[in-house]
Parts: C-alpha cells; sequence; structure tokens
C-alpha cells in the first residue's frame, strides 16, 4: 500500500512562537489519521499546510506524490477541506452553494447540477435544497459544508474538528457520515479533541502538543500507554479530595488526579468491579459524602496527562500551554 500523505520535519513559525516543531507523519491511501492534539496544539497549522493554505517554514509535506509547495495546484484539485466552522454562504439555497463550488472546480454546469442533487440526498438534505443556507441548523450546515468538499471527489479529504459546534445527535450523525465516506476508501485525516472521535473512525492517530508529536499508534494502544481503566470518583466537598486520594492511592497504577474545581478524583486502575467493591469499602463509616463513583474508559485528557503533565482542557483553556493557530477556511478549497 502506498501512503496518500507524507509529512517529514514539518517547521511552522508565527514571529517568536514555534507553532510546529518537526512533525512526522504518514497517511496510507484509503485509510483514515485521527490527529489528536488541544486547541493550539498545532493541528489546524498542519492541516492548512498540507492544504496549499500557508507554506512551512522547514520540512516536506506531499499529498498524492505531489509537492504541496512546488505542485499546489495540482494538490488542490485532488483534495477537498472541511474546515472548523461550516463555511458556506447563508444567502443561496443548499442546492446553489453546492452548484457554485462545482463551477468553481470546473466542472461543466450539467455534471456539477447532477452532483449537487446527488451530495444533498446523501447528506438527507434533498427537503432543504431550495432553502437560504441561514435556515439551516448547525448539523444541516456542517452536513452541506462536507457535501461541498465532496463536489469533485476528492481522493483526499481533511476534515478539521468537523463535529466542533454539534449537539450530541448530530455529532453521532456526522460519525456515521465519515464512516461511510473511509469505507468507500477516501483517505482522511481527521483532527479532533476527542480520542472517543479518532477511535470510532480513525485507523491509527497521532497525538500532537506544542507542536511536536508525542505518541503515535492505535486507539488501544494509546490507552494503553496510560492505564486501561479509570477509577473516578465526584465528592461533596473538596476539602475530601485529598484524604480520599490517601485512602485510595494503593488501588491507583500511578498518581491520582485531583480537580478542586469540579470536585472530582481520578485515578488509573486494573480489574472492574472488584476496584468499585475496594474503593467503597475503604471509604465507608469515614464520612466522605461520595457522589458518584464509577470506572470508565481513558479519554484524551487522560492521555495528555500521562504524555506531557497537564491535561487538554488545560491546553484548551489557552494560556501558556496553547500555541496559537490561525483560523481554517473550511468547505471546499474554493
Amino acid at each position: 500500500m502506498t501512503d496518500a500523505i507524507v509529512v517529514e520535519g514539518l517547521v511552522k513559525r508565527f514571529g517568536t512562537t514555534t507553532a510546529l516543531a518537526g512533525v512526522d507523519l504518514t497517511v496510507t491511501e484509503g485509510s483514515v489519521l485521527g490527529l489528536l492534539g488541544p486547541n493550539g496544539a498545532g493541528k489546524t497549522t498542519v492541516v492548512r499546510i498540507l492544504t496549499t493554505l500557508l507554506a512551512a517554514d522547514a520540512g516536506r509535506a506531499e499529498v498524492l506524490g505531489l509537492d504541496v509547495a512546488r505542485d499546489a495546484d495540482a494538490v488542490r484539485a485532488s483534495i477537498g477541506l472541511t474546515g472548523q466552522y461550516a463555511a458556506v454562504d447563508e444567502y443561496l439555497t443548499g442546492f446553489e452553494n453546492l452548484e457554485m463550488v462545482g463551477r468553481l472546480y470546473r466542472l461543466p454546469r450539467r455534471e456539477a447540477r447532477s452532483r449537487a442533487r446527488e451530495l444533498l440526498e446523501r447528506f438527507d438534505l434533498t427537503d432543504a435544497a431550495d432553502r437560504p443556507a441561514k435556515t439551516y441548523s448547525g448539523g444541516m450546515r456542517r452536513r452541506l459544508d462536507i457535501a461541498a468538499s465532496l463536489i469533485a471527489r476528492p481522493r483526499v479529504l481533511f476534515l478539521d474538528e468537523p463535529t466542533t459546534g454539534l449537539d450530541p445527535r448530530s455529532r453521532l450523525g456526522m460519525w456515521e457520515f465519515i464512516a461511510d465516506l473511509a469505507d468507500g476508501g477516501t483517505t482522511i485525516l481527521l483532527t479532533t479533541q476527542y480520542l472517543e472521535e479518532a477511535d470510532r473512525l480513525a485507523d491509527r492517530m497521532v497525538v500532537i502538543d506544542h507542536g511536536r508529536v508525542i505518541a503515535r499508534g492505535t486507539g488501544d494502544e494509546l490507552k494503553e500507554q496510560v492505564g486501561g481503566r479509570r477509577l473516578e470518583l465526584t465528592l461533596a466537598r473538596a476539602a475530601d479530595l485529598g484524604p480520599v486520594a490517601e485512602r485510595l492511592r494503593s488501588l491507583a497504577l500511578d498518581e491520582p488526579h485531583l480537580d478542586e474545581q469540579t470536585r472530582k478524583l481520578s485515578l488509573p486502575v486494573s480489574g472492574g468491579v472488584d476496584v468499585i467493591s475496594e474503593a467503597v469499602r475503604r471509604l465507608d463509616g469515614n464520612g466522605f459524602e461520595v457522589l458518584d463513583l464509577g470506572l470508565r474508559r481513558p479519554d484524551l485528557d487522560d492521555v495528555f496527562l500521562t504524555l506531557t503533565g497537564h491535561a487538554a482542557e488545560e491546553a484548551r483553556a489557552g494560556g501558556e500551554t496553547a500555541q496559537p493557530e490561525p483560523a481554517t477556511t473550511g468547505g471546499a478549497l474554493r
């Protein structure tokens, strides 16, 4: 199998800030790569370089064997892009949006219209085809945006946090659409902050933080690095976090994580319901009010806590942990 995307030693600086510090990754043709990391980690910068919207300061990037700097026009003709925010013309109808994108890709008018109708049906937008896009819900706009990125049947599709701002139901629907595209053989690079999303859709994952690759592998391989499960407790009083952590410390495979704001305690553990039973036994009769107690699988915050020492949520909040990234132009390359 050949690599549809090859990135070697990619470097990008914005003034004194290094957004990418030597990123390496490959995406096998017909597969899905999940590019994971918090806001500011460098995900969007990678996408912008690969889609010819931004020039790298150093390194090499190829898409379908084409150099993104030297062969920019040919790259743009072969790819589709959906950014973090739906880029649709609110005053055009859904059909007119897709027809316009098709024409910008230089499709003949008849083919552009035929393709627009096909995609409207595929994305369950036929009933809204003649309505202005400003009347669409967030989920409908996102579906229209992805439809626009597919108008020219791209061999490679870049999805930059495609479920940003969607409600849980719309997110699940979007996952189904993306899975269908992958099953059809489209090569996809998917950026996301959600391990669950990448775990559902991606064949392999690359985790970046502060512009560097800090881990790569399948979802199961990443989870093995942070421990199989988390024992998580929510307490009524933040002051009890420390004492409870001490009583449960010997159950943990690594240091417990305490969050005073949410009054949550998280411990990496092995085992199943026996761990919960032992935790209840140790806390029973000691005056601790436990509001919630359970086991869960690791998520992106657990990965980041293990690999970097900080949670993804802290980086998303901004501050010194986040690197600035320019906003992505959404929709198809048009």
